[in-house]
């Protein structure tokens, strides 16, 4: 007997899944502006800088213990480290570090980190294969543009429901690039899509946690298995997108399947990518960089009675934790934020060290820190007081943080970012060479030498 379902099924939904990958096994290489080219380079970059200098963290060690047990080949690199493993070992370990110190890009209109289950996935394909970096370029453009594009079909409800929308559409973005970068034609490309379609990866209850990162190595490592899958003749049902048993109606209710096609090819995804600042969720940066500007204009944490902060609601939904307990935790939390933005006039990596996070001085700041709700500021906004001992009130309204669409990390910023994050892997000189390379990828005859630089000496 038929149960009943609580949302009707949309069977007249478009061929989404056979049109993407039309898109994907046919659209002409650099079939874009320069602008999204350059857009691409920034992203790869950034994501490359991420990966690197996270390859000491603790996840990756565990990460490495775990694969290693597998006895894998030695087929593709994972940044930062000597360690070399077979290339779906390295996408899921390169996607793991890319996203552990919450530093990596975002698509801000779905909250998607594009770049770290496509990218992961890709460089490490490109590697095995011998593939140009023209074709790690174009395939990363239009991978990105099929996580992103479902990510708009869903956006907001599937996030709302608990998913981790990086890794749900990572999957499809890794499949549709390593189709792509594999040079399958559209009917194995859709073979690829539909696998991935039933390997959506990601719980928000994970936020704060090692899984978190994991979710991008995930993806990426769920993608490539389903394009090497696909180019061995494996398959999938034609339309594991859209079907209303398939991935995106049991996963959402809202289904807006416009945002799928519409001026595909025209319009790219990439184009809306940002880049992280401060080393923490993006809802985050509006208050943060407040208190820096609050620092600028000659406030200092000893001088704080109260810091008055109001917020769009989904920055406490999100971002709420008052009393963190250690630096993943703080990546999580505005208070923490706002107390690295004073005291340091930062937030990196440094700033959610557990010890910076356990300091006293800082607990006893993100305690002054009193969060309000205000929905009629934006969720990219921000408004700050802080009351001084004195009696006096300084006030900074950000609209706009650092690193978004409207205010965005010139190329220089990138770099430095790219330093900060990789000196101490692989020292200053080397990371010099190393951001080069990134930035003549597209240029790039394979990608080996690329690998061979982030590796330390």
């Amino acid at each position: 007997m038929a149960r009943n379902t609580q949302v009707a099924a949309d069977h007249n939904a478009p061929p989404i899944t056979q049109q993407l990958a039309q898109f994907v096994a046919t659209h002409p290489s650099r079939g874009w502006s320069d602008a999204v080219d350059h857009e691409a380079h920034r992203t790869f970059m950034n994501w490359v800088g991420c990966a690197v200098g996270a390859a000491g963290h603790e996840s990756a060690e565990a990460a490495l213990g775990a694969v290693g047990a597998l006895q894998p080949a030695p087929q593709a690199t994972v940044l930062g480290r000597r360690d070399r493993v077979d290339m779906a070992s390295a996408a899921l370990v390169n996607g793991i570090t890319s996203h552990t110190f919450d530093f990596d890009d975002t698509h801000l209109k779905t909250i998607i980190h594009p770049a770290g289950p496509v990218a992961s996935a890709l460089l490490a394909l490109a590697e095995h294969t011998g593939a140009s970096g023209r074709q790690l370029i174009d395939a990363l453009v239009l991978g990105i543009d099929v996580s992103c594009r479902i990510g708009n079909v869903m956006y907001p409800d599937h996030y709302d429901r608990g998913w981790h929308i990086t890794g749900s559409t990572g999957t499809l973005g890794a499949a549709a690039g390593c189709a792509r970068l594999l040079g399958l034609d559209a009917q194995r490309t859709q073979m690829a899509l539909g696998i991935a379609a039933s390997q959506p990866v990601g719980m928000r209850e994970q936020f704060g946690t090692m899984t978190k990162p994991f979710h991008p190595g995930g993806a990426a490592r769920a993608g490539l298995m389903s394009a090497l899958l696909a180019r061995s003749g494996f398959t999938a049902s034609p339309k594991a997108i859209e079907a209303p048993r398939g991935m995106v109606q049991t996963i959402s209710t809202k289904c807006d399947w416009r945002e799928a096609t519409d001026e595909l090819g025209q319009r790219f995804e990439i184009s809306f990518n940002t880049y992280k600042p401060f080393a923490c969720g993006i809802v985050i940066h509006p208050s943060i960089d407040a208190c820096a500007q609050l620092r600028a204009q000659g406030v200092t944490p000893e001088q704080v009675e109260r810091i008055e902060l109001k917020v769009h609601s989904l920055v406490l939904e999100l971002t709420g934790k008052k009393t963190p307990a250690d630096g993943l935790q703080a990546k999580f939390s505005v208070y923490h934020g706002c107390a690295a933005g004073l005291t340091f006039g930062r937030a990196g990596e440094d700033e959610f060290s557990d010890e910076i996070v356990n300091r006293p001085d800082m607990v006893a700041l993100r305690a002054k820190v009193v969060a309000t709700v205000d929905n009629s500021i934006d969720e990219a906004s921000a408004d700050v007081t802080a009351i001084l001992t004195d009696g006096r009130r300084v006030h900074v309204f950000v609209e706009h943080a650092i690193g978004s669409l409207q205010n965005p990390m010139s190329d220089a910023q990138l770099e430095g970012k790219f330093h900060g994050l990789a000196d101490q892997v692989l020292g200053a000189d080397a990371t010099a060479r190393l951001i080069q390379a990134c930035w003549q990828t597209g240029g790039a005859a394979d990608l080996r030498a690329l690998a061979r630089l982030a590796v330390p000496a």
